[in-house]
């Protein structure tokens, strides 16, 4: 069983495609784009796909790569 890392954050809130970055979930921000704005990725269960989306402490973001999924959770 993997557990999903926690990627500590320096504010109170952090968008999306920028999580995506420093969680190195994505390779850089077009690959962001493209993955959010295709469905890709997920806020807390749900598909977001608003780049400008505003994640909070504790909210765990998973995105679908061709292996499963990966993720982090916003610290």
């Amino acid at each position: 069983m993997t557990t999903t890392p926690t990627v500590e954050i320096t504010d109170d809130v952090i968008r999306l495609g920028q999580f995506l970055k420093l969680a190195s979930l994505v390779e850089s921000g077009a690959h962001a784009r493209d993955l959010i704005s295709e469905g890709e990725v997920q806020v807390n269960g749900e598909v977001d796909t608003r780049r400008g989306r505003q994640l909070h402490k504790g909210d765990v973001v998973t995105v679908d790569v061709p292996t499963g999924q990966i993720g982090a959770i916003v610290g």
